[in-house]
């Protein structure tokens, strides 16, 4: 690859804008900054497209940050493996669905506040982009609501998660009517989460499209705002009843059967998890356990 000394006036240019904050960001002449993005341009092609006042990168320049940016991610994470397998310090990287991840990501802020050397890098997405995710290397655990069947990991189970009814506090609900009066505070998991739930508890009874909807939102933290308000019903997992703070507002409507899904824990097979991993998986298990035990 190029000399080093050229790359690094590349991306203190791409920061800066312009040549001289770039060769004072370096402290070098801006002679010497623009001699290196020639010298680059002569190996890689055109970079930068000169504009009055600004600079404009071509789909070379875009090429050439990118890999820059994909070259510094994995040198923090050879950084980090190398660091020594300490359990206060480095990077914590996992990735889960939305409710597991409101249940244990208030725990994981509280570790990292007793030990400040670690830092929490929690995303949430679907299962599809959290298992390309650990076997790429961009995380190293994650949380997935089916278990993938890739050689390349290792699957355990982490915990049950119930699917629930949730409706206003004062509402009597006793039949499948009952709900269709409130109507259904939907979200994007919700057909798939109240089709499943209420097909067992209300057999027979009209399916998704025909019911009454009063709301949707996208944000899983949002879901039961409306239902404490009394605005209608919706299904959700446990996990995520459980983190809205307005318990009062809102009421569980108990009934059988009941309708729960597992959550695998998935890392890669050849990587044992680092000792900061594992404490932070502990900490994941007492969340969602329950349990007032100190971190």
């Amino acid at each position: 690859m190029a000399n080093p000394l050229w790359l690094r006036s590349f991306q203190a240019l791409v920061e800066q804008g312009n040549f001289t904050r770039a060769a004072e960001r370096l402290d070098l002449t801006q002679a010497a900054v623009s001699q290196h993005i020639q010298r680059l341009e002569a190996e890689l092609g055109l970079l930068f497209i000169r504009r009055p006042r600004r600079l404009e990168l071509t789909p070379a320049g875009h090429a050439l940050l990118d890999y820059l940016n994909e070259r510094e991610r994995v040198d923090q994470r050879l950084t980090q493996r190398l660091a020594g397998d300490l359990d206060d310090h480095g990077e914590i990287s996992l990735m889960t669905p939305g409710s597991i991840g409101l249940a244990i990501y208030p725990r994981l802020l509280a570790l990292q506040k007793r030990a400040p050397g670690l830092a929490i890098r929690h995303r949430f997405g679907p299962t599809r982009e959290i298992v390309e995710a650990v076997i790429d290397g961009k995380v190293e655990m994650g949380l997935v609501g089916e278990r993938p069947d890739d050689a390349s990991l290792t699957v355990s189970e982490f915990a049950t998660e119930a699917l629930e009814l949730v409706v206003p506090a004062n509402t009597r609900v006793e039949t499948f009517d009952d709900l269709m009066a409130l109507g259904f505070i939907d979200h994007p998991d919700g057909k798939a989460l109240a089709t499943r739930l209420l097909s067992r508890r209300f057999p027979g009874s009209p399916g998704y499209a025909r019911w009454p909807r009063s709301g949707f939102t996208n944000q899983i933290g949002l879901i039961l705002a409306p239902v404490a308000q009394g605005l209608g019903f919706s299904v959700l997992p446990r996990f995520a009843r459980e983190a809205f703070e307005d318990q009062h507002a809102i009421r569980v409507v108990e009934g059988a059967p009941e309708v729960s899904d597992t959550l695998y824990l998935i890392q890669r097979a050849e990587w044992p998890l680092s000792a900061r991993a594992q404490r932070a998986l502990s900490v994941m298990r007492e969340a969602v356990a329950g349990a007032d035990t100190a971190l």
